[in-house]
C-alpha cells in the first residue's frame, strides 16, 4: 500500500513538472519566432518609434524572466490574461471554442472504443487462423500511415464535389443548435477517427496475442470454457493496460490532429484559435491554449496510469508495465 501511495505521488509531482516545464517552454518559443506582434499589428510603413511605442504598452519591453513569471502568476490564480489582439479575456474566448473541440473529440474517441477494441480482438482471435484477419490488418495499416491532411482534403473534395448527404461546413455554434453542430462535427471526427481506429486495432491485436500464448489461457481451454468466456474473463483484463497506456498517445494526437482538422474544415475550436493567435503574434493566446491541451494530456495520461496500477498493482511496485 506505502509503495502503492509513493508511486502514485511520484508521477502527480511528475505531471505537475511537465507542466511547468511545457508553460517554460511555450513562453520562450512564441517569442523565439521571426516577426513580433508589434510588426504584425502596425505593417511594414510603422516607423521605429510607433513600434516601441507598442511593445512598452503591453509591457514586452520588459526582461523575459519579469514577463514570465507575471504570466505564470496570474495562470496560478486563475487569469490567462488579455488578448493582444481583441483586448478581450481569453478565458472568455477559449470558453467558447473548448466545447468544440470536446465534441469533436468525445466523437472521435466514442468511435474509437467501439470500432477499434472489437475490431483488434476480433482480429487478434482470428492471427491463427488461415485467412488470419488479413482484411484488417492491411486496413489498420493504411489508417496508420494516411496523413490526416491528406485525408481531411480528399474528405472534404469528395463531400464537396457529390451529394453525399453530409455537408462540409455550415458550422452552428455549441448551444445554437446541438443536430446541426453534430452533423457539422461528423466529417472531421470521422477523419482524426481513422487513425486512432488503425492504432486501437493494431495495438489490441498485438496485446490479444501476447495473453493468448500464456499458460492459464491453456488452463481454461482444458477445463473446458467457453471462448466468448476465456475473451471476456481472461483475454481482455489482461490486454487492458497496454489499451489504456495508447489512450494517453490517442489524446495526444487528437489534441494535435484538431489544430490542422479545425482548420481544414473552418472549425472555430481551440486548434484554429491557437493558429488564429500563432499567425498574430497573440501570445497570450498561444500560451493559453498551448498550456490547458498540455494539461489535458497530462491530467488523461496521469489517469490512465493510476488506472492501470489499480489493474494490476505490479506496475506501481516495479514502475514497469507487463508486456
Amino acid at each position: 500500500m506505502f509503495s502503492t501511495l509513493r508511486w502514485s505521488a511520484g508521477r502527480v509531482l511528475s505531471a505537475l513538472l511537465t507542466l511547468l516545464g511545457v508553460s517554460v517552454i511555450i513562453f520562450v518559443a512564441v517569442r523565439l519566432m521571426p516577426g513580433g506582434f508589434e510588426d504584425i499589428i502596425l505593417g511594414p510603413l510603422a516607423t521605429d518609434a510607433e513600434r516601441a511605442a507598442l511593445v512598452a504598452a503591453y509591457g514586452l519591453d520588459q526582461p523575459i524572466l519579469v514577463q514570465y513569471f507575471a504570466w505564470i502568476g496570474q495562470v496560478l490564480q486563475g487569469d490567462l490574461g488579455m488578448s493582444l489582439v481583441t483586448q478581450t479575456p481569453v478565458a472568455t474566448e477559449l470558453a467558447l471554442r473548448i466545447p468544440v473541440t470536446a465534441m469533436l473529440t468525445v466523437m472521435a474517441i466514442l468511435a474509437t472504443l467501439v470500432i477499434g477494441i472489437p475490431l483488434g480482438v476480433w482480429t487478434g482471435v482470428r492471427s491463427t487462423g488461415r485467412s488470419g484477419g488479413k482484411v484488417a490488418r492491411v486496413v489498420s495499416s493504411l489508417g496508420i500511415s494516411v496523413p490526416e491532411f491528406v485525408l481531411g482534403s480528399i474528405v472534404i473534395y469528395v463531400f464537396s464535389r457529390f451529394a453525399l448527404g453530409l455537408q462540409v461546413g455550415g458550422f452552428s455554434q455549441v448551444g445554437e443548435s446541438f443536430g446541426a453542430t453534430l452533423q457539422a462535427l461528423l466529417l472531421p471526427a470521422l477523419v482524426l477517427t481513422v487513425f486512432c481506429v488503425a492504432a486501437t486495432a493494431r495495438t489490441t491485436r498485438d496485446a490479444v496475442m501476447n495473453v493468448l500464448v500464456e499458460p492459464h489461457i491453456g488452463a481454461a481451454v482444458a477445463r473446458g470454457e467457453t471462448p466468448w468466456y476465456i475473451i471476456r474473463h481472461h483475454v481482455l483484463r489482461n490486454a487492458g493496460i497496454p489499451i489504456l497506456t495508447l489512450l494517453g498517445t490517442i489524446t495526444a494526437y487528437l489534441l494535435g490532429g484538431a489544430v490542422i482538422i479545425e482548420t481544414l474544415f473552418n472549425i472555430p475550436g481551440l486548434g484554429s484559435f491557437m493558429v488564429t493567435g500563432l499567425d498574430r503574434r497573440d501570445f497570450a493566446v498561444v500560451q493559453a491554449a498551448v498550456l490547458f491541451a498540455a494539461a489535458v494530456f497530462v491530467t488523461v495520461s496521469l489517469v490512465l496510469d493510476l488506472l492501470t496500477s489499480a489493474i494490476d498493482p505490479r506496475v506501481a511496485v516495479t514502475g514497469k508495465q507487463k508486456q
